[in-house]
């Protein structure tokens, strides 16, 4: 084993013959300033023409620029052999369809059990080294698309994406009601809960958020509906935070339920209840992930089809909670 990932490869075009390797390495290969430190001081971290260099040297057109980095490996997480969907996998990439009920990562109280025990197992038992870096989260009862990265430079570069707003994240919710109007935005700045703070709430002192929306399907006349949702913030809950702000919150969700002004009648808070037990957990799915493979400069888009408990929560609404209505999707 060499101790290294395959290395990330660049020529020199013509065009930056007598560039400092530096400008080639930050705007070219745009290595963000943490990840050049660590490189320059690994041995084979930079190299030209198969030598280590100083990042100060000018490159010639044709030159072969590569940076490595050194294998890693979680050593605090356990490996264990738990079972998870692979959705697409090469030497830089991770995407996997994560089940409803499963922590990303171990925290405080839950050391084991969690999609990063089952990763680090699957990659040990190839012979493989890598840490577990989660690009981005979901929370423990939403499933769907979650992309890792296998190196430092891929989870730099889609964590950049995120924050250009350039990684398109599409949800499907089954919710109670019916958003008015059918498609639209949900803007609404989100913080900590002061009396729980475990919860989020929308106030006008929070982190802005927003949260589009488009309804596909409604059942009852608006008593429940399918809803696609596309962030364009990542903040904690914000979907079932966004969506109860709007007096639609998630079936099934424990946490988040109508608000006290939202001022509905008994005989329709009997109806949520029954169908909030119809599924464990709040109906909310990942169902898609695009973004830009930082290797290849080609756009990739990830498809996590509607998990069993969902599409089982969509058939009884078909069955008891008819008539169906389709609408067109505008996300």
């Amino acid at each position: 084993m060499s101790g290294y990932y395959s290395p990330i490869v660049y020529t020199v075009p013509e065009h930056e013959d007598g560039w400092l390797l530096k400008t080639v390495l930050q705007r070219r290969l745009q290595v963000s300033r943490k990840l050049l430190s660590r490189l320059k001081i690994t041995e084979q971290g930079i190299m030209l023409n198969g030598e280590r260099v100083y990042i100060s040297v000018k490159v010639s057109a044709g030159d072969i620029v590569e940076i490595r980095m050194e294998q890693e490996e979680s050593d605090d997480i356990l490996p264990e052999s738990i079972p998870f969907s692979i959705l697409y996998e090469d030497e830089h990439l991770l995407i996997v369809n994560k089940d409803a009920g499963v922590i990303v990562h171990p925290t405080h109280g839950h050391y084991t059990g969690t999609l990063a025990n089952g990763v680090v197992h699957y990659w040990k038992s190839k012979g493989e080294l890598f840490r577990f870096r989660p690009i981005h989260r979901l929370d423990q009862e939403t499933s769907g698309v979650l992309a890792i990265a296998k190196n430092p430079y891929v989870h730099q570069h889609v964590s950049e994406q995120m924050i250009a707003g350039t990684v398109d994240k599409k949800y499907i919710a089954f919710v109670h009601g019916s958003p008015a109007p059918e498609q639209g935005s949900v803007d609404g700045a989100i913080d900590r809960d002061p009396e729980e703070p475990h919860r989020r709430i929308v106030t006008p002192d929070g982190y802005a958020a927003r949260t589009l929306y488009s309804t596909v399907t409604r059942w009852n006349g608006g008593t429940a509906s399918a809803v696609s949702l596309k962030l364009e913030s990542g903040r904690t809950h914000q979907i079932r935070v966004h969506m109860t702000s709007v007096g639609c919150p998630l079936i099934g969700d424990r946490m988040y339920k109508t608000l006290p002004e939202d001022d509905i009648d008994e005989q329709t808070a009997a109806m949520r209840e029954e169908r909030d037990s119809w599924i464990d957990r709040q109906a909310l799915h990942a169902c898609e992930l695009s973004f830009v493979h930082p290797l290849t400069q080609e756009r990739m888009t990830f498809h996590a089809p509607l998990p069993s408990d969902m599409a089982a929560l969509e058939k009884r609404l078909d069955t008891e909670a008819k008539p169906r209505e389709e609408l067109p999707c505008g996300n």
